[in-house]
């Protein structure tokens, strides 16, 4: 009796003792992907997707519409299945233990907007994030938007609804150049099949007879081979004055194509196409082209890149905004001046889910430096001003600058993150006392000099009330009135800057409302006074603008 109580304990506890081993096993995600009408889809392509939505794998369906991807570890992934002539579809929130069955249903823009109205919604049901929601049928999309991008059709559990969305904003603004006042924003994002992807936007300021700033992207997906993209913007500030003309137009055509020579080797490569000019009849007039290329090599968690570019970073621009792509200029004595050079970079970078750190050493040489100010102007001084906003540009000494970058990111618990970033190399700097008796002087007394900067932002999103924010606070010396590392990718704005996204309300039939708030350095640091015969210039590397306004997703 003894001996078998033995054995039964001891199979008890081999049986017990295996239970983490079983559960650490790899499964599988495998289904069948079918259209509104339940017809299998043959050769549609299906992405097995982190949290972060960064692709794991990516396959095609079979004969019957199958799929099937093997040796998955447990834990929480999404599935996304793309389609010719059909919307993407997601399926977030899918747990993976052992053998996982996801089907997907691809539909049509027309399918999905007659599930709109009649989509049951309960009232404490958990809001979709744009940052999932709007995302490119690649999962590499055209502007690389934080909370924007193409349309997708969304479901986070099975036999869930399709969703579809769009956003309009109604903002207003102050302290910005060109920008200041009401704006009305409308965009349009397609993904018209699994390889396609077009964007449309456009910005206006309801005030001006002409003022806007419009933009129109495509992208074509060439599967393993790469993909090619083009895209055009177009900015007209009729209030922007200069020497000897009025009425700033730019205009900025990018093309570009991405090569991967097997899994491990991307090459990105293009060029800028820009143009900017006075509306009158003047030969004051810029035509450039600025080209760019990156080539990376990635080796499991961490990549190698060498990159090049000819063209600044856009101060205060996402991505997902016509003037990031326009060409930064201010003028030079009576001559509009295009801010460009040369950069060179070697970086290395390592992410895995949930962290990651960058590290690069770079080289740059930058002509006609963009140097903003505010204060009063009068015809002569040689500067392009803004008379709404009371801010003008002018540009620098060209000089050479070389330095470091590193950067380390961190997601914690409750999907809130942190980013700490440093640089240093050259920024132009204004002297202490400037003895000079025209505003233009004033603009070309600026020197380079070394200097370093640190970083630090914050983000995340609360539960309950679906407030997302971001809160960051960038530091350099005071008296620097250019960026530290001018050519950075990502860079935090300086000192202290708040951006919130409150929603409001959400109805029955699918529209949400949201209120938005960005705060750009807050406390007002950095500003440089100097007084003329003519009043007080005030110079500073970034002003204090506040944003405000009201977004309807539908």
């Amino acid at each position: 009796m003894m001996r078998r109580l033995h054995l039964v304990s001891m199979i008890a506890l081999f049986a017990v003792a295996s239970l983490p081993l079983c559960a650490a096993l790899p499964g599988s995600v495998s289904g069948v992907v079918r259209d509104s009408s339940g017809v299998p889809q043959i050769g549609a392509v299906v992405q097995l997707l982190r949290p972060d939505m960064s692709v794991i794998a990516a396959v095609y369906t079979g004969s019957k519409g199958d799929f099937s991807f093997s040796g998955i570890l447990p834990g929480k992934y999404a599935v996304k299945a793309m389609g010719a002539t059909f919307l993407p579809s997601l399926r977030e929130n899918v747990r993976v233990h052992t053998n996982t069955i996801v089907n997907l249903t691809l539909n049509t823009l027309f399918e999905v907007m007659q599930w709109l109205p009649t989509e049951p919604r309960a009232t404490n049901a958990k809001q979709d994030d744009w940052e999932w929601t709007l995302r490119s049928a690649a999962n590499r999309p055209l502007l690389r938007w934080l909370e924007d991008g193409p349309l997708v059709v969304v479901s986070d559990r099975p036999g869930g609804r399709p969703k579809l969305k769009a956003r309009l904003m109604a903002t207003g603004q102050d302290g910005t150049f060109g920008e200041s006042g009401e704006r009305f924003t409308a965009s349009v994002e397609d993904t018209p099949s699994n390889s396609r992807e077009l964007l449309a936007r456009v910005d206006f300021a309801p005030d001006t007879d002409a003022g806007m700033e419009s933009m129109l992207g495509f992208r074509q997906d060439l599967g393993f081979a790469g993909s090619v993209e083009s895209l055009a913007a177009i900015s007209i500030h009729p209030v922007i004055e200069g020497s000897g003309g009025e009425g700033l137009e730019e205009a900025a055509l990018l093309s570009s194509e991405t090569i991967h020579l097997g899994d491990e080797l991307e090459i990105d490569a293009g060029a800028q196409q820009v143009m900017a000019r006075f509306s009158q009849d003047s030969p004051n007039t810029i035509l450039a082209t600025l080209p760019f290329a990156t080539v990376s090599w990635h080796g499991g968690k961490s990549t190698v890149s060498y990159r090049m570019a000819s063209a600044p970073v856009a101060a205060n621009q996402g991505e997902s905004r016509a003037g990031y792509y326009l060409p930064q200029v201010s003028m030079r004595g009576a001559q509009l001046a295009l801010q460009h050079g040369l950069h060179q970079e070697l970086g290395w970078e390592r992410r895995t889910d949930a962290s990651g750190m960058s590290f690069a050493v770079y080289s740059d040489q930058l002509e006609n430096p963009v140097i903003e100010a505010s204060g009063r102007t009068f015809a002569g001084d040689g500067v392009l001003s803004d008379p709404i906003s009371g801010l003008m540009r002018g540009a620098g000494q060209n000089y050479a600058s070389a330095g470091v970058m590193a950067a380390v990111e961190h997601r914690m618990a409750g999907g809130s993150s942190i980013r700490m970033s440093y640089a240093n190399g050259d920024a132009l700097v204004m002297p202490a006392l400037v003895h000079a008796t025209a505003l233009n002087q004033v603009f070309s007394a600026a020197r380079p000099r070394h200097a370093q900067m640190y970083a630090i932002s914050l983000s995340g999103k609360i539960d309950g009330t679906g407030t997302r924010w971001r809160a960051s606070y960038r530091w350099q010396p005071a008296d620097t009135v250019t960026p530290i590392a001018s050519y950075s990718v990502g860079a935090i704005q300086p000192y202290l800057n708040l951006h919130l996204r409150q929603p409001i309300a959400t109805h029955h039939d699918g529209l949400g409302i949201e209120a938005l708030l960005d705060v750009n350095n807050l406390l007002a640091e950095g500003y440089r006074p100097y007084l003329l015969n003519g009043g007080v210039v005030v110079f500073a590397q970034d002003q204090r603008s506040v944003g405000a306004g009201v977004a309807f997703t539908f």
